[in-house]
């Protein structure tokens, strides 16, 4: 990636690195930002250029509304990400990241004949699992913050703040809307890809089950693999070096230079 690519509203790059054989886009969870994986690059293999996703509603982009509908959501994103998909790349997602990066997969695959060389999805159920429990994003206010200290995965701090909550609230809601509502809708045939897929778990994430997890296998033809850290739904922070310890792993076994091709009948 280029100097003057970096400054794009939605792709982030913290550390530019024009030589590297592969970029890694990552997606945030609901109410996270860019900034989540900021540092993501320095436990990383170096032949690996890190891009976090800024979604709109956050960061340089927080005057513009957060999307609510996946589709929506997609087509915005696919075109401004195709200029840097000039070299092998893969997807990280956490959360709503995984869905999101999950149906841009299918989305690039489809429309452009283009996907990751590995997606990498993390602590969400597959999108094709319907939602297995009650959707909070319409929640009363003080529902709604109870069940965002359930999570985990907004500071106290910020909950306890009310002009911080208004300015955040909207956002949040935006996010579980977009993440409970979807549900890949297509025939089994048309949503399959033909890279590996990697499942991280929480062992006490009581929000997505191990059946949910494992439920990621039936997205592709390639291979999957289920890996199970400790702690809850938002173990990307309590474990990280575990996290990235197994991406590394990856791609230090995996040849980066050679894109994944699609195969057409």
């Amino acid at each position: 990636m280029t100097n003057r690519q970096i400054f794009n509203s939605y792709i982030t790059c913290p550390k530019p690195n024009p030589q590297a054989q592969l970029r890694l886009f990552c997606f945030p969870y609901a109410g996270g930002s860019s900034l989540i994986f900021r540092t993501w690059y320095a436990s990383l293999p170096q032949n690996v250029e890190v891009c976090p996703i800024e979604l709109p509603g956050r960061g340089k982009q927080m005057k513009l509304p957060a999307f609510t509908q996946m589709e929506t959501l997609v087509k915005a994103i696919a075109p401004i990400l195709l200029p840097y998909l000039d070299k092998p790349f893969a997807f990280f997602g956490h959360s709503m990241g995984a869905l999101i990066s999950a149906a841009l997969a299918c989305h690039l695959r489809q429309e452009y004949d283009k996907q990751p060389s590995h997606l990498f999805v993390s602590a969400s159920r597959a999108p094709q699992i319907p939602l297995s429990k009650p959707p909070i994003h319409a929640l009363p206010e003080h529902e709604f913050k109870q069940k965002l200290r359930h999570l985990n995965g907004t500071p106290a701090s910020v909950l306890e703040n009310d002009e911080l909550m208004q300015l955040l609230t909207p956002i949040l809601r935006a996010d579980f809307t977009l993440s409970e509502t979807y549900l890949f809708t297509q025939q089994p045939q048309e949503t399959l890809l033909e890279c590996p897929i990697t499942a991280f778990g929480g062992l006490e994430d009581q929000e997505v089950s191990i059946q949910e997890l494992e439920a990621w296998r039936s997205l592709t033809k390639n291979s999957f693999q289920l890996e199970v850290f400790p702690g809850d739904h938002f173990f990307i922070h309590s474990s990280p070096s575990l996290l990235l310890a197994n991406i590394t792993a990856y791609f230090k076994a995996s040849d980066l230079s050679l894109p994944i091709t699609i195969n057409r009948l």
